[in-house]
């Protein structure tokens, strides 16, 4: 692992290093035996973590609840094997490889029109919001016998928000919630980070650092960060120009470790870097990527992230019980009010920061427009409870050293580990399962807007398709049959727009068209079994059948409007 986190710089390498999981000694005082942690025993883990991926999918999709709920205490019950007794989170993998990826997709496939809207909420919750977080965690652990700085680390670890668990968790969440959720977890990562790798450093060391190199800090982590994703950015882009789809994808995959890569070299915030970015090529894409790569990006992050999301959960239950018994027994008790205690804080301190920032902001913005982009107050206390905490801050609490300069150990190490993991269990595990209710108490209003702008923007395309058709047809020396024939389906096609947008719906075309979708869908199960006979009968080879298979996939995907955002 690279002794770093995202934009802690080089000074600040020894604050993330962590010994090997092999040398540590087992709860009984014994040594693990290496050979039990060599390759056939990484092949059981993810054998074993894809097995609970795929039961916890199945079981949450049958009782309508969201996966995480099910694959954290199915990695519980894999800690129990005794071969995975000694199997925790390695922080070098979630900092340096689940992190990149999970960010850059979530950055690639936001909103940038809602995150302008509501950049000023964002940028007040994935920074200052973290500064309070923080020496909020740390005045309560100090309440519990913390020393300061080591309250503070607890703190910062805790402060920001998880990408992924947001992601997995807000699902059901309106457009406008999830962009300023998702948007705020991409920026408070960075920020938490940094502060991280400051009080960490302070610890290890016992030299204490000044408000001007904290300061200095910050300002090239953000701005180095910043101006380092903006060209990863365009440089990355150039990848969506290579007219080979394989190519091309592989550019974009290295993309975000290469942002990530050099914003660390530098000493800017790797976080920073890939969030921005991922931003600047979400908005030079749809000019430049060919359709073919499009579908094949769109389909290995789709899946990749899945897995990525899904085995952070399952390595965050088989962490529960590594923590469990790290802890002595006689402190279990006080980890587990302490941690409790944790949570309540973080919860009242999310709700407190967004009901004054709300009210601050509604004093001195009384523009009209600014009136249109107030939540109701229901609204902000699900806003409040839906600041869930995952796998960033256990791989920072894992990376905390277990030793300080002076060759001592690090103070109250194990009982910060323990209760970050107790508040990641009950953001995840609590609050999780809630936000359903919470969101029908809400009673937020409906959010039909990304079908207006479908239908409005299918609408245009079609009128000026229809506008342009007969020229294009002079230039490419079209038949005029054949061109009669396109400008008939494309303004049928816009009778049946111009009918589902109107006011007053036309019901028969609405029917019509709900009945030409279901015979369509019929005739292409029919071409599917007929080209499988075919295939079977061997009078065609299986690459015929493939190809013929993926047209009608992507026809079918049209019809029933099942696409991905």
């Amino acid at each position: 692992m690279a002794e770093r986190s995202g934009g802690c710089g080089r000074r600040h390498a020894a604050a993330l290093h962590r010994p090997d999981p092999a040398n540590r000694a087992s709860p009984n005082g014994a040594t693990p035996d290496p050979a039990k942690l060599g390759p056939m025993l990484a092949l059981e883990v993810i054998v074993a973590i894809g097995l609970a991926i795929l039961v916890g999918g199945l079981i949450a999709a049958r009782l309508r609840v969201t996966t995480p709920v099910l694959l954290i205490p199915l990695g519980v019950l894999l800690g129990f094997i005794p071969a995975f007794r000694e199997i925790e989170l390695p922080p070098e993998a979630v900092l340096l490889l689940f992190l990149p990826v999970l960010l850059f997709w979530e950055s690639l496939t936001t909103s940038t029109r809602e995150i302008r809207r509501f950049i000023r909420v964002i940028l007040l919750n994935g920074t200052l919001l973290v500064f309070v977080t923080a020496f909020g965690v740390a005045i309560v652990g100090t309440w519990f016998g913390l020393p300061w700085v080591v309250a503070l680390v607890l703190g910062a670890v805790l402060a920001p928000t998880d990408a992924t668990a947001v992601s997995e968790l807000a699902g059901s969440l309106p457009r406008r919630q999830r962009t300023v959720l998702r948007a705020e977890s991409l920026i408070n990562d960075g920020t938490a980070l940094v502060i991280y790798a400051l009080v960490v450093s302070v610890a290890v060391s016992g030299q204490e650092i000044t408000p001007l190199e904290i300061t200095w800090t910050l300002l090239v982590s953000y701005v180095g960060g910043i101006a380092i994703g903006v060209a990863l950015g365009y440089l990355g882009s150039l990848a969506f120009r290579i007219r080979m789809p394989l190519i091309s994808n592989v550019g974009l995959i290295i993309t975000p470790f290469a942002a990530f890569l050099i914003a660390e070299v530098v000493g800017s915030s790797g976080v920073l870097a890939v969030v921005v970015c991922g931003l600047v090529m979400a908005r030079i894409a749809p000019r430049v990527a060919g359709p073919e790569a499009r579908d094949q990006a769109q389909s290995f992050w789709t899946v990749s992230t899945y897995l990525l999301n899904a085995a952070l959960f399952v390595l965050i239950g088989l962490e529960v019980q590594v923590v469990i018994r790290e802890l002595p027994p006689s402190q279990l008790g006080l980890g587990v009010v302490f941690g409790v205690v944790v949570w309540i804080a973080l919860i009242v301190i999310r709700a407190a920061f967004v009901m004054l920032s709300t009210v601050v902001i509604r004093l001195v913005d009384r523009r009209p427009y600014q009136r249109t982009l107030r939540s109701s107050r229901r609204g902000l206390v699900m806003s409040s409870l839906a600041g869930f905490r995952g796998a960033v801050s256990l791989a920072a609490v894992l990376a905390v050293p277990t030793v300080i300069a002076s060759g001592d150990a690090f103070p109250n190490r194990d009982l910060v580990v323990f209760v970050t993991t107790i508040v990641i269990v009950l953001t995840l595990g609590v609050q999780g399962p809630l936000l359903p209710f919470i969101i029908k108490w809400a009673r937020l209003p409906a959010d039909d807007g990304i079908d207006e702008e479908r239908n409005f923007a299918e609408l245009a395309a079609s009128r000026a398709a229809v506008e342009a058709i007969p020229g294009m047809a002079n230039e490419l020396g079209i038949e005029d049959s054949v061109r009669d024939k396109v400008l008939a389906e494309t303004e049928h096609h816009i009778e049946v727009l111009e009918a589902v947008a109107s006011d007053e719906p036309d019901e028969e075309a609405t029917r019509q068209k709900e009945q030409y979708n279901r015979l369509r869908l019929a005739a292409l199960e029919l071409k599917r079994e007929t080209i499988v006979n075919l295939r079977d009968e061997q009078r065609i080879d299986d690459i015929v059948l493939r190809r013929i298979q993926s047209q009608l996939d992507l026809e079918e995907l049209r019809l029933t409007g099942r696409t991905e955002e």
